[in-house]
């Protein structure tokens, strides 16, 4: 079965033959899980105290023992230290997390999730959950351990390559 996103690939690949094309074969696919995935997640939001990006957040910090400054949750996460700042105020504005100056350095701050966001990971992550499990509910555990791995594969890759470009 092609992917939908193929006759995109050969027609940039067509029109433009000198232009290395070959990302998309990757990318392609990966953007058209993560739309799956959004549609699917999206009910469970409509009406929700935070959105799915902040749910992820709340549920990194649901399990982080120490408080923890905003640069260490950014790299986490992988998220530009803006946008997770931006997505720190909101989240704090409505109660979920705290921000308190850092002891140790009073120019950043140490971010905890607190009970009325640990109460917003527990009501809403399970509920998450359950939505992935019935998308996926037609791999069989070969398909999975094949994907996993593949996958697994990928983020070391693509790891690597943005530690390249990122390398002075």
């Amino acid at each position: 079965m092609q992917a939908p996103s193929h006759h995109v690939y050969e027609r940039w690949r067509q029109a433009y033959p000198g232009l290395d094309t070959s990302s998309m074969e990757v990318v392609g696919p990966l953007k058209r899980v993560q739309a799956l995935l959004d549609l699917a997640v999206e009910p469970l939001f409509d009406g929700a105290s935070v959105t799915s990006p902040e749910l992820d957040v709340l549920l990194i910090l649901r399990y982080t023992e120490q408080p923890t400054i905003a640069r260490q949750l950014a790299r986490k996460m992988s998220r530009s230290p803006a946008a997770l700042s931006k997505t720190l105020a909101k989240l704090e504005r409505r109660g979920y997390i705290s921000r308190t100056a850092n002891p140790a350095d009073r120019r950043t701050a140490l971010v905890r999730l607190t009970d009325e966001g640990r109460e917003v990971v527990n009501t809403l992550f399970p509920q998450q959950l359950a939505v992935e499990v019935r998308l996926l509910s037609g791999m069989t555990p070969q398909q999975r351990a094949q994907i996993i791995d593949g996958l697994t594969q990928l983020v070391e890759v693509m790891e690597a390559g943005l530690r390249d470009m990122t390398a002075p």
